[in-house]
């Protein structure tokens, strides 16, 4: 069992915490062949997946190579060891200048701030993805989706698995398809190798699902329980299960749905927060029984259970809360059921 601290006081610490990488993500990068290559590095959740990449490379006491691709300088990257480079992934000219290597996680995407700017989230989420596929037709692909490109489920039946249709709700959504269309086109078309990972909203002390519900409670604001569950899963474990993902790429693309493994009650989370903050959460609306759900079944099989559980997780934000920590600002919005981002 991992040996977590009770509390994370600084952002330092957090860095260090979330990019620690697993004992299995150490052994698998001694067989993985080649450097990767990690395009949309300078967002969210880039930074602490090319730190632990970074990580398990050194702790294996293998020769490879971390490749951090962003629109920005990333000089924080550059003094862990990781090679960076600055791109313009609209730009085919720009994406076919970077160094071909085996092995590619594709992150770059727009989600918040879509509403009223389409065009832009389109050309994002497809345009983009389209250059990276037809450019790096020889490597293994890890390409970052979303849990909601499925429907909306009845929770009471079981979540999304990755055999359930598609029915994205929205065009953030359905641009989010479009994405995963671009790389089956050319994976059909030249043998491509690619997985699509479905994340369900990745958490750190932050940002996530239940940071805002956090947040929420602390500050007396009503949370709305229409969307009553919700995916979430530590970002470290995220990365850890999304690095190694790379070993499952396929043609035809396989599809992964990477999240915790139950889904969590919003009521519950909010009454969790309450407890640990000393505050009676207002709760707002219903639970319809429909939620944006996923399983993680295949995962779980394939890399085991998350390390940090939800546990771990609401006794962190708590304290990071009541200390006033940084919050990234870019609410999730869980609860939102017609698409508009």
């Amino acid at each position: 069992m991992a040996d977590w601290p009770d509390i994370i006081h600084t952002e330092e610490e957090l860095d260090e915490v979330q990019s620690r990488p697993s004992p299995a993500l150490v052994e698998f990068m001694k067989h993985l062949d080649g450097d990767i290559l990690i395009l949309g590095a300078g967002g969210k959740v880039g930074p602490t997946l090319a730190r632990m990449a970074r990580r398990a490379i050194v702790a294996a006491g293998v020769a490879k190579e971390v490749l951090a691709v962003g629109r920005r300088p990333m000089e924080s990257l550059r003094r862990d060891g990781i090679r960076t480079l600055e791109c313009d992934l609209l730009d085919l000219a720009a994406v076919e200048r970077l160094p071909r290597v085996p092995n590619v996680i594709y992150m770059a995407g727009r989600k918040f701030g879509s509403t009223g700017d389409e065009p832009t989230t389109w050309a994002a989420n497809c345009i983009v993805p389209y250059h990276v596929a037809r450019t790096f037709t020889g490597s293994r692909i890890a390409s970052f989706s979303t849990g909601n490109v499925y429907p909306l489920v009845e929770v009471a039946r079981g979540p999304a698995t990755e055999e359930t249709p598609p029915g994205p709700i929205g065009e953030y959504s359905m641009s989010c398809l479009g994405r995963e269309r671009m790389f089956d086109y050319i994976s059909k078309a030249t043998g491509e190798k690619v997985v699509h990972l479905r994340l369900s909203y990745a958490v750190e002390l932050r940002y996530g699902v239940i940071v805002d519900i956090a947040w929420k409670v602390w500050r007396g604001e009503p949370i709305d329980l229409s969307v009553g569950w919700a995916n979430l899963i530590w970002q470290g474990d995220s990365c850890d299960h999304s690095i190694r993902s790379l070993a499952v790429a396929a043609r035809p693309p396989a599809i992964l749905n990477i999240t915790g493994p139950v889904a969590v009650s919003v009521r519950e989370m909010a009454d969790t927060f309450g407890r640990l903050l000393g505050k009676k959460p207002i709760l707002t609306g219903r639970e319809t029984g429909k939620a944006f759900v996923s399983s993680a079944a295949k995962a779980t099989a394939l890399f085991g259970p998350p390390r940090v559980t939800v546990e771990q997780m609401a006794r962190w934000i708590a304290h990071w809360v009541q200390a006033g920590g940084r919050n990234l600002g870019k609410p999730t919005h869980f609860e939102v059921k017609d698409g508009k981002y």
